[in-house]
C-alpha cells in the first residue's frame, strides 16, 4: 500500500456533482493498493497514520498526532500511486490491484482507521472520477509505502 498524507486546513471530495466528504483540520489520505497488499499492511499503515506526529503543539513543534488533535480524515482511493513510468511516456498501472482485491482492502483500511481514531472517517467513492479539493497546511505532505516498513 502506498499513501500520500497531506495535513489540511480543509478538504473535500466531490463525484458526479455530489459532495461526498468535507473536513476542516485533519488529513487527506490518497491510498493506492497493489495485489500483494494484505490485512497486515492495513493494520500497520492505519496505526502509522493515526499516530504520525505532524500537528503542532503549543510550542509550534510538530509533536501531535491526529489522535491527539482529534482531527478529521478523508481517505480517497488512488490507483495511480502505483504508476510505473520506466518505459515510454504512458504510465503503466499493472501493479495497481484490480477492484476485487482493492475494494475489500480499501474498506478494511477505512474501518481500521476509524477504529484507531475512535471516530468516523470520510471517504471518496471507489473507482469514481472524483474532484479533490484541499488547502494543504504547512505544507505537510508525507508518502508512506508499506513495502518500506522495515
Amino acid at each position: 500500500m502506498k499513501a500520500v498524507i497531506q495535513r489540511v486546513s480543509k478538504a473535500s471530495v466531490t463525484a458526479d456533482a455530489e459532495i461526498l466528504a468535507v473536513i476542516s483540520d485533519g488529513i487527506l489520505i490518497l491510498l493506492g493498493i497493489e495485489d500483494q497488499d494484505t490485512s497486515e499492511d492495513v493494520k500497520w499503515l492505519s496505526s502509522k497514520i493515526a499516530n504520525l506526529r505532524i500537528f503542532s503543539d503549543e510550542d509550534d513543534i510538530m509533536n501531535l498526532s491526529l489522535i491527539d488533535t482529534q482531527g478529521d480524515a478523508i481517505v480517497v482511493s488512488q490507483f495511480t500511486l502505483h504508476a510505473s513510468t520506466k518505459k515510454g511516456n504512458r504510465p503503466s498501472y499493472i501493479k495497481a490491484a484490480k477492484p476485487d482485491i482493492a475494494i475489500p482492502l480499501y474498506e478494511a483500511f477505512v474501518k481500521q482507521l476509524e477504529s484507531d481514531l475512535g471516530k468516523p472517517v470520510r471517504t471518496g467513492k471507489f473507482g469514481a472520477d472524483m474532484k479533490v479539493e484541499l488547502l494543504n497546511d504547512g505544507p505537510v505532505t508525507i508518502v508512506i509505502d508499506t513495502k518500506n516498513k522495515v
